[in-house]
């Protein structure tokens, strides 16, 4: 399969992904979500202190996505509790699938920041999790992703990938550019708990309208809007450039081969 066919979940791809019950309608955070952002709003922004710059261009209503850099666990935490409504994101559907108290916890905590279940990976869990965002922003509601698909383990901004720029195309929705900085020194990649020591900043940039780099189905589209989404979150979270894609060692010689060769990352 080209890089090409892998990006778009039109047709086909949306009759199959509407077949499965898990994904077919993204269920929405309801109560706890409005509980949980009355409470640990106030109370993050007690304890952290964050320094929150450009909340004026956040649009109040309507579809909106948020595209930002990624250091740490809580950039999740960080997002929503600066912005100024709410805001959706994915997460990983084992997170609300643990059973006993424990479980209860992970599973109330999650709806309460506004996580969405969803099975994550490859294939056909890409391209729900695609559809479950597209449901949202058709929806009015804004959403939060990460166009460098993963968090960055050395502090450095890496290439994005391009479904944001997808989603943006297809939907219409602006895109708010976002820059975290210090996410990474409160709660470093393999820490259990955040520390109280530091402050974080989160900075808003001005929307982006990516239509007129042209449809979502053109590949050349999809690359010039991402690199766009990219340079605006570069200039806000002050970054060293990766020049790469943020993704783990090949295994095997035939990953390898795909990791060389050029593809569209989405």
């Amino acid at each position: 399969m080209t890089s090409e066919q892998s990006v778009e979940p039109e047709s086909s791809s949306q009759e199959e992904s509407s077949s499965s019950d898990e994904t077919a309608k993204p269920r929405h955070a309801g109560f706890a979500y409005t509980l949980g952002r009355s409470l640990i709003t106030p109370l993050a922004r007690l304890v952290y202190r964050p320094k929150i710059e450009g909340r004026e261009n956040v649009p109040l209503t309507g579809p909106v996505i948020f595209a930002s850099n990624h250091l740490s666990f809580i950039d999740s935490i960080a997002i929503p509790v600066a912005a100024p409504r709410p805001v959706h994101f994915l997460a990983k559907s084992t997170y609300f699938e643990g059973t006993g108290f424990q479980g209860w916890m992970s599973k109330t905590f999650f709806e309460s920041i506004g996580a969405i279940p969803v099975r994550r990976g490859a294939g056909q869990a890409a391209l729900d999790a695609l559809d479950l965002q597209r449901q949202l922003l058709d929806e009015g509601l804004a959403v939060a992703l990460y166009p460098e698909g993963t968090r960055s383990t050395d502090g450095r901004l890496y290439k994005g990938r391009t479904g944001v720029a997808f989603l943006a195309l297809q939907t219409g929705a602006p895109v708010v550019p976002v820059g975290l900085i210090g996410t990474d020194k409160v709660m470093p990649v393999g820490a259990k708990m955040p520390t109280l020591k530091e402050r974080i900043t989160v900075r808003f940039g001005e929307p982006l309208d990516l239509s007129p780099h042209g449809p979502a189905t053109s590949g050349r589209a999809r690359r010039l809007a991402t690199d766009e989404i990219m340079a605006a979150i570069h200039g806000l979270s002050g970054q060293e450039l990766a020049g790469a894609y943020n993704e783990a060692p090949a295994q095997g010689t035939i990953e390898k081969i795909k990791q060389a060769l050029p593809h569209e990352r989405r």
